[in-house]
């Protein structure tokens, strides 16, 4: 049987001590700036059931570290433009340890502190799947 010497719990509150944060209100107010991605990390289906950030860019956690890195075949065009990169996913969890890992690699980001979760309740916008 395996046995954790680090928690999930533990790991994303390493990250969070590590990284920069915002609150969901501040992006709010942010999402007029020209110079902002905000950009998505759950899964396909969660940006289906839950709706998504208008003009956020879909890009799934587990290829994140591959279309950040222009020397990857994967790489995606958008992370080498220079601009201001948040990313969330729903609880704030995942896009922690994004954003720690790509602060690891030397990219430079923040991340939606309490995720997509409370976003339409405080009044963000949120586009939908028809």
């Amino acid at each position: 049987m395996n046995t954790l010497t680090t928690t999930a719990a533990e790991m994303v509150a390493k990250a969070r001590a590590e990284i920069d944060e915002i609150e969901t209100s501040t992006l709010i107010g942010m999402l007029d700036d020209p110079n902002l991605v905000v950009v998505d990390i759950r899964d396909v289906r969660e940006r289906q059931r839950s709706g998504f950030i208008p003009g956020s860019f879909h890009a799934p956690r587990g290829m994140i570290e591959f279309w950040v890195d222009p020397d990857s075949p994967y790489f995606k065009p958008i992370f080498g433009e220079d601009k201001n990169f948040v990313f969330h996913c729903a609880s704030g969890w995942r896009s922690a340890l994004t954003c720690q890992t790509l602060k690891n690699m030397g990219f430079q980001s923040a991340h939606l502190r309490e995720g997509f979760s409370t976003w339409e309740a405080q009044g963000g916008p949120v586009e939908r799947v028809e």
